[in-house]
């Protein structure tokens, strides 16, 4: 796995890779608007995971996952890390840890 000095740097380089979709949580799910798409945990596998800390304020923490679906549908999902992380299900916990 690479290393990435910052967020904006990971994320131009997996999309040069071709993680090129952008997905969103939602519960107990990963929508990408752009496909009308929408991912259970059973249906995408998390294939690189990378953490970052904002430059300014250390607690400005998130998470950079790069996803590839089931069908071969590959995109990312940036998160906040910890108490500014989104609500998601006991499912999508399992799968993103």
């Amino acid at each position: 796995m690479k290393a990435y000095d910052t967020l904006v740097e990971a994320l131009n380089d997996l999309k040069k890779r071709g993680f090129t979709y952008d997905f969103n949580l939602n519960d107990d799910k990963v929508i990408c608007h752009d496909l009308d798409l929408a991912l259970t945990p059973d249906n995408f596998d998390i294939v690189e995971t990378y953490r970052f800390e904002g430059e300014t304020n250390p607690s400005d923490e998130s998470v950079l996952y790069a996803i590839e679906a089931t069908d071969g549908t590959k995109g990312v999902l940036v998160n906040a890390f910890g108490i500014y992380s989104d609500p998601i299900s006991d499912a999508m916990v399992k799968k993103l840890q």
